[in-house]
């Protein structure tokens, strides 16, 4: 570790605050604001389609029992315009309401695939709910997006495996810290502050995995995202907390990891930055990262052989013991569950082949067919894909056919990964098809798509998010 690495790791939550109020936009690659902009419009799109179900349907209900007056901050597809804190827990549920949001990758092989954190489900509402309310620009929002990310992946990937093993859910904790670092920088708060802030957001910090294939998961990135800008706002005031919330014996890393690796964070924020590298990922289905591998890889082999479901007789789906560990619905009954089911991912694809937001509903599910299919796929650890490290989410696929022919493949990532990427446009279709789920206006969507394109010059992020509103 070098000397400036020690001296961060000595006192890291003033190295992050100090990250979050000196990084300017000058400092984001170009090649980062590209990849940023895809994860916005992906997340702004699904924010819209999660709007449309039925976990934002009842968020819209918990906010009318609130009574709340009029704000200025806007809920996503909606004519409501309410508190920065609750509409970044409404567009925080409803980016996270599908599955169907970005996800990080890692760096150590121990890491789990990144902790499985959803980098833009807490970041960006509580950078949109809080630009909008400051009457920021288009380019402040999007700093602050960035960096709110960067600080985010950084902590998932510094904190002990141990954290998610046991059943932390990434998002829900280290998406707190993202949200009061974006929220924090577009309030223009002191390194002082926003210290404070950290620490205040490291004790909202929570989400447990067991949740998982129901609707408190994408409750937990909308509570995180509204954590982290009543933090900013409660430091702002003047609140105390300390500055130590990260390193201390006491503090977030120790208690919800039980340790960190310095290494992984300290003098790292920015060097290189996680949108470079390792890269995240943008879904290409509504189901759990780890499902994306093998829907891409059987997709292939469905295509390239022709196979029909009748003919199929056993699948096996081999990956190493961290996958089931967070795929735990191998029965799914519901679409919440199949979320989480690498059975039912399988099963779609050789049915369907396809698995997009109308595959993933609670009648496609209970079909007989679908049940049927499921019962034919074994899901099981593969010594193979246990060797290749949890920073991958290798995939083995056997498909076992009537006439006695077996087709197998391979695959560590899935489309939508760095190493398969999907272009600006590819994302821009995925948003018109969650808008067009929401049955939001064409010309709206349209005029959002070339918006965030040029996110960096628009005079004021309110043009985006009256675009946005219904």
């Amino acid at each position: 570790m070098s000397i400036i690495q020690q001296q961060a790791a000595e006192h890291l939550t003033h190295y992050v605050a100090d990250f979050v109020c000196n990084t300017r936009l000058q400092d984001l690659p170009q090649d980062v604001v590209a990849l940023g902009k895809k994860s916005i419009l992906d997340g702004l799109g699904l924010a819209l389609s999660g709007g449309a179900s039925h976990c934002g349907q009842l968020v819209r209900q918990h906010l009318g029992d609130l009574h709340l007056g009029a704000g200025p901050a806007t809920v996503i597809g909606t004519n409501l315009k309410i508190a920065p804190r609750f509409a970044a827990f409404a567009n925080g549920v409803g980016i996270h309401a599908d599955d169907y949001d970005d996800t990080q990758l890692a760096v150590a092989t121990d890491r789990v695939y990144g902790l499985l954190t959803h980098p833009t489900a807490p970041a960006l509402p509580a950078a949109l709910a809080v630009a909008e309310a400051t009457g920021a620009s288009g380019a402040a929002a999007m700093l602050a997006y960035h960096i709110g990310v960067e600080v985010e992946c950084k902590i998932s990937e510094a904190i002990n495996p141990r954290h998610y093993q046991t059943g932390f859910h990434s998002t829900a904790t280290c998406g707190t810290f993202a949200a009061a670092s974006a929220a924090a920088k577009l309030m223009g708060m002191t390194e002082e502050a926003t210290c404070r802030a950290l620490s205040i957001a490291g004790s909202q910090s929570a989400g447990l995995r067991e949740n998982f294939g129901t609707m408190t998961k994408p409750f937990h990135a909308g509570r995180s995202s509204e954590s982290g800008v009543a933090a900013a706002q409660f430091a702002s005031y003047g609140w105390t907390a300390t500055d130590r919330i990260l390193e201390a014996r006491r503090g977030f890393f120790s208690a919800a990891g039980g340790g960190y690796d310095a290494n992984a964070i300290a003098g790292r924020l920015g060097k290189p930055w996680t949108f470079a590298e390792p890269g995240v990922s943008i879904k290409p289905h509504p189901s759990g990262s780890l499902t994306h591998p093998g829907m891409t890889e059987m997709l292939r082999l469905i295509q390239q052989n022709d196979i029909r479901a009748k003919d199929v007789v056993r699948v096996r789906v081999g990956t190493n013991h961290n996958m089931p560990n967070a795929l735990i619905h191998h029965r799914p009954t519901n679409e919440l569950q199949a979320k989480f089911s690498m059975e039912f991912c399988m099963a779609i694809l050789l049915l369907e082949r396809r698995a997009g937001l109308n595959e993933f509903t609670d009648e496609v599910v209970l079909r007989p067919d679908v049940q049927s299919m499921i019962q034919k796929v074994d899901f099981v650890v593969d010594k193979e894909a246990e060797a290749a490290g949890y920073h991958k989410m290798t995939t083995l696929i056997d498909i076992e056919l009537a006439n006695g022919r077996k087709v197998s493949g391979r695959a560590d990532f899935g489309k939508g990964s760095p190493a398969m990427p999907m272009s600006y446009d590819d994302v821009a279709d995925k948003f018109r098809e969650n808008a067009e789920f929401a049955k939001f206006p064409k010309k709206q969507a349209e005029e959002v798509v070339a918006m965030v394109r040029d996110l960096e010059s628009l005079p004021s992020i309110s043009q985006l998010m009256q675009a946005l509103a219904k």
